[in-house]
């Protein structure tokens, strides 16, 4: 919360803080978390209008890639994540799937979050040749055990899903879903604080 009517701690470096300092930190976070998977979604806008040469833009991409996720009858953490899986365009373009894991890691289980993390080398097997780099360089995950689950999420959802003409949800169709998900961490060192102090 930016408002100045709040309290706030009145340190000028953390090794002054004092008890009263830190419960005032941690009153504000506990208000301000939950709203994480709005702003996630008020990212995941930014995509909007950002074709990068491709048929789609790629709000439309990750749209397209989790509606079909959803119409295949993925559980919901897995849409969420479809949806999400190339979030991290607008800050990493040259590492974009690791800035979608970041996001994401406190809120998916090891498969999906290793899917996201890897999502950029699998789906090179498509196009990698077209730019002078090695469609098989998934290869060196073969032996992983959710390499498979990583090809099947690029080749069933990821790659089919630049058709301008495909009968893609909008946007409010997940909100709920990214609410949902993203508001509370399954795993984060703070989750003790943020998640189980707030229910209390």
């Amino acid at each position: 919360m930016n408002d100045v009517t709040h309290p706030r701690a009145t340190f000028r470096a953390m090794t002054e803080g004092t008890q009263e300092d830190w419960d005032i930190i941690a009153a504000e976070q506990k208000e301000f978390a939950p709203r994480n998977g709005a702003r996630i979604l008020e990212h995941l806008k930014l995509l909007a209008g950002d074709y990068g040469g491709f048929p789609v833009d790629r709000l439309a991409h990750c749209l397209q890639t989790a509606t079909r996720a959803h119409r295949d009858g993925r559980d919901e953490e897995y849409v969420v994540m479809a949806l999400l899986h190339d979030i991290g365009d607008t800050l990493g373009a040259f590492n974009h799937p690791d800035v979608a894991a970041a996001i994401l890691k406190p809120f998916l289980s090891e498969e999906n979050h290793w899917i996201v993390q890897h999502h950029g080398i699998f789906q090179g097997h498509y196009f990698f040749h077209y730019i002078g780099l090695d469609r098989d360089m998934r290869d060196r995950f073969r032996d992983h055990p959710y390499a498979a689950a990583c090809a099947e999420f690029c080749e069933k959802y990821d790659q089919p899903a630049f058709d301008p003409d495909y009968d893609t949800l909008p946007l409010e169709f997940f909100e709920p879903m990214v609410m949902r998900l993203c508001s509370y961490p399954k795993n984060s060192i703070y989750k003790k604080v943020m998640v189980e102090g707030a229910a209390e």
